[in-house]
């Protein structure tokens, strides 16, 4: 038995001003990601290899707020993190603050797997990423025109979004509001993991972290309990550290994992978002308090399915 789940971003377009052709975009892509993660799966390896693949999928698609698509800071640079947990060793790897490297969760799993450290960041992180024979890419590679606009708009009113995710566009055909992926997975060897990637918020102060780099806060797995990314406000699941919150409802407190979700995301969450999460039998839960969120799954029984609001959408079986 094998579960994956994937996300793009709480805080989706507008239904007004998402229309049938960018829906279908998005929808592309989450599928995209999830023959990416489920590919792994299916050849039987292992759920830390699956979540890297589809959130790498992710990165490299300029939709999402994410490696290519990331946002800008109110400098006009790119200041990208990720992290990773592998919930059968109980280790994690968290890579902060890139403006180079193509895949961000490849290096915060290099970190995890190569180093004596959780997290590194900046200059040092990418010269370990070179190191580590990761693609590295120009600036230029990073500037989406969408995210570019998005900032100037932002920079103007001297304002921060609050969100990775949610930014009103001023051009309803733009993806604005896109962004933090993530990929949860149960392998056929019974082992969880956990990753998410960002660009952090448009306009954002040079140097801000959010929740997507935290270990705790936007990844948590752990193979007794559940595997966790979360997606929002990051500096509200940072507060609560909203990953091993839900981790811990589940095994202190006995909730089952579509209670303890529900809980971190409606009852406990000072702040907008949403989360995805899978649990050592396959269950899963995909909560969010936005208008939506860009999510994706492959159950126990193989039925693949993607969403942006309420509506699903089933997909062709992998």
């Amino acid at each position: 038995m094998t579960t994956l789940a994937i996300h793009g971003g709480a805080g989706a377009l507008p239904r007004s001003e998402m229309t049938p052709e960018r829906a279908a975009g998005f929808h592309a892509a989450l599928r995209a990601a999830l023959g990416a993660g489920h590919a792994v799966l299916a050849r039987g390896g292992s759920s830390l290899d699956a979540v890297e693949s589809a959130v790498a999928s992710m990165e490299d698609c300029p939709l999402f707020n994410a490696g290519r698509g990331s946002s800008f800071t109110r400098e006009g640079k790119i200041e990208m993190e990720a992290s990773i947990m592998d919930g059968a060793a109980r280790r994690a790897g968290s890579a902060l603050l890139l403006r180079h490297v193509r895949n961000p969760v490849r290096l915060a799993r290099r970190i995890m797997e190569k180093t004596p450290h959780i997290s590194l960041g900046g200059e040092a992180a990418e010269r370990f990423a070179a190191a580590q024979g990761l693609a590295l890419e120009s600036e230029d590679y990073f500037y989406t025109q969408h995210r570019w606009e998005a900032m100037v708009r932002l920079r103007a009113t001297g304002r921060t979004a609050l969100s990775e995710d949610i930014v009103v566009p001023a051009n309803p055909s733009g993806p604005d509001a896109a962004g933090t992926v993530g990929a949860v997975a149960l392998d056929a060897s019974g082992h969880l993991a956990a990753a998410t990637s960002s660009g952090g918020t448009t306009n954002k102060f040079a140097g801000r972290v959010g929740q997507a780099g935290i270990v705790g806060s936007g990844t948590y797995a752990l193979d007794s309990t559940c595997a966790v990314s979360c997606t929002g406000q990051g500096e509200a699941f940072m507060l609560i550290t909203a990953a091993s919150d839900l981790a811990a409802l589940v095994e202190h407190c006995g909730m089952a994992l579509p209670e303890a979700a529900d809980s971190v995301i409606h009852k406990r969450l000072p702040g907008k978002g949403g989360l995805i999460a899978v649990d050592r039998q396959g269950r899963f839960a995909l909560p969010y308090n936005t208008e939506g969120m860009y999510r994706g799954w492959i159950d126990a029984a193989g039925n693949l399915s993607t969403a942006i609001y309420d509506a699903v959408q089933p997909g062709p079986t992998p």
